[in-house]
C-alpha cells in the first residue's frame, strides 16, 4: 500500500475536513489580511491601522473605528458604515457606492476622488471634510454636517443636500444639477461656476455666500435668504425667487 494511500484512508476515518484548517476570515483580517468582503465587524477598532486597498465589500462595519487609519482605494460597496468613526481617515480612491453611513463621522477625512454613488450619508458629520473631485450622484445626506467641507469639482447630480449643515464650504465647479439643497445652511458658501440648473435652494440659508457664474438656470430659491449674495455672471433664467431676500436687502414679490 502506497503512503497516499494511507494518508488517504487515514483522513477517512477521522472525518470531512480533516487535516484542513478552518477558514475564519474575521479572525484573519483582524490579525492583518486586507480583505473581508461580507464580515461581521461591527464594533471592532481599527484605529490608524494601514488598510489601504481593502476589500470590505458589503461588510457589516456598524460602530467600527477607522480613525486615522489609511484606507486609500478600499472598497466599501453596500457596506454598512452606520455610527462608523472615520475621523481623519485617508479615505482617496475609496469606493462607497450604495454603502450606508447613517450618523457616521467623517471629520477632517480626505475623500478625495472617492465614489460615494447612491450612498446614504443620512446624519453623516463630515465637518472639514475633503471631497474634492468625487461622486457623489444621488447620494442621501439629509441633516448630514458638511460646514468647512470641500467639494470642489465634485460630481453630485440630483443628490439629496436638505438641511444640511454647508457653512463655509467650498463647492466651486461641482455640478449640482438637479440637486436638493431646502432649508440648508449655505452661510458664506463658494458656489462659483457650479452646475446648479434644477436645484432646490428653498428656504435655504446663502447669506454671503459667492455663486458668481454659476449655472442656476431653473432653479428654486423661494423663501431663501439671498442677502449679500454675489450672483456676478450667474445663470438665472427661469430661477423661481418667490418670497426671497434678495442681496440687496428686499423681499422678492
Amino acid at each position: 500500500m502506497s503512503n497516499r494511500t494511507v494518508i488517504f484512508a487515514i483522513m477517512a476515518a477521522l472525518g470531512p475536513g480533516a487535516g484542513f484548517a478552518r477558514a475564519d476570515p474575521v479572525a484573519d483580517f483582524i490579525a492583518g489580511a486586507k480583505n473581508c468582503p461580507n464580515c461581521q465587524l461591527a464594533d471592532r477598532r481599527f484605529k490608524g491601522r494601514n488598510l489601504a486597498g481593502a476589500d470590505l465589500s458589503g461588510a457589516d462595519l456598524h460602530a467600527v473605528v477607522f480613525h486615522r487609519a489609511k484606507l486609500a482605494g478600499a472598497r466599501f460597496s453596500g457596506a454598512n458604515l452606520t455610527g462608523a468613526n472615520l475621523n481623519k481617515t485617508d479615505l482617496k480612491n475609496t469606493i462607497l457606492t450604495g454603502a450606508t453611513a447613517h450618523d457616521a463621522m467623517f471629520y477632517e477625512a480626505d475623500l478625495g476622488l472617492a465614489d460615494l454613488t447612491g450612498a446614504d450619508l443620512t446624519g453623516a458629520k463630515m465637518g472639514k471634510a475633503r471631497l474634492v473631485r468625487a461622486w457623489l450622484d444621488r447620494v442621501r445626506a439629509a441633516d448630514a454636517v458638511l460646514n468647512d467641507a470641500r467639494l470642489d469639482d465634485a460630481s453630485a447630480r440630483g443628490a439629496d443636500f436638505s438641511n444640511v449643515n454647508l457653512n463655509g464650504a467650498s463647492l466651486r465647479r461641482g455640478d449640482f444639477t438637479g440637486a436638493d439643497f431646502h432649508d440648508s445652511g449655505l452661510v458664506a458658501a463658494q458656489l462659483r461656476e457650479a452646475k446648479c440648473a434644477g436645484a432646490k435652494f428653498n428656504d435655504a440659508d446663502l447669506y454671503d455666500a459667492d455663486l458668481g457664474g454659476a449655472d442656476l438656470t431653473g432653479a428654486d430659491f423661494s423663501g431663501a435668504r439671498l442677502t449679500r449674495v454675489n450672483l456676478d455672471g450667474a445663470k438665472l433664467e427661469g430661477a423661481i425667487f418667490k418670497g426671497a431676500l434678495m442681496p440687496d436687502g428686499t423681499e422678492h414679490e
